[in-house]
């Protein structure tokens, strides 16, 4: 769910539910028994998918079980015991599989809104230098936007996620500090 939910968006939820379950369910203890009347309380589970809270779907598919079972006892009589209980049963069915994947699918929902904001944060913690950077050719201090200058390993570390360890190159060993070049020509760190 891309925006986020108020009380009143889940009221409103609830409400439409719960009229749609008592609209079905008139319908159904007028229509005989042979006539399957508890399979339309698929469309309360399905209505549910609108809020993100699991609760209501669960609460729902309760209710559409419990009156799927009053609609068997309150039903004008009809049709035969057998297929009058086996379409009773193919309801409590389909409403309590409806609700299963109802279920499913708000959790997949749930971990891809927590994915997405995982990769926004991400993103929001990525410092990507870009452009053109003003540096000087003489002393490598870079000017920033504003104007001023400071040390090129300041200007990284403050700009993105970047850190410095000094060291030195064989050239400049030999160059500063011929004392201390190494026979094998590696690099020599400072300390």
């Amino acid at each position: 769910m891309d925006i986020k939910e108020t009380k009143g968006d889940n009221a409103k939820i609830y409400f439409v539910s719960a009229l749609l379950a008592i609209i079905i369910f008139i319908i159904d203890l007028e229509l005989p028994l042979g006539v399957a009347g508890g399979v339309p309380y698929v469309m309360v589970l399905l209505f549910t998918l609108w809020s993100s809270k699991k609760s209501i779907t669960i609460h729902f598919a309760i209710i559409c079980s419990v009156l799927t079972i009053i609609g068997f006892y309150f039903s004008p009589s009809g049709g035969e015991e057998w297929k009058v209980l086996t379409n009773r049963i193919l309801a409590l069915f389909a409403i309590w599989i409806t609700a299963i994947l109802t279920l499913q699918r708000k959790e997949i929902e749930k971990n891809r809104e927590k994915y997405f904001l995982e990769k926004e944060e991400a993103f929001a913690k990525i410092k990507i230098l870009q452009g053109i950077i003003p540096i000087c050719a003489g002393c490598k201090n870079i000017r920033d936007d504003k104007g001023a200058w400071s040390q090129m390993e300041l200007y990284v570390r403050e700009n993105s996620e970047a850190d410095f360890s000094h060291s030195m190159c064989p050239d400049c060993v030999k160059e500063h500090y011929p004392e201390l070049e190494c026979s094998t020509g590696k690099t020599v760190s400072a300390k």
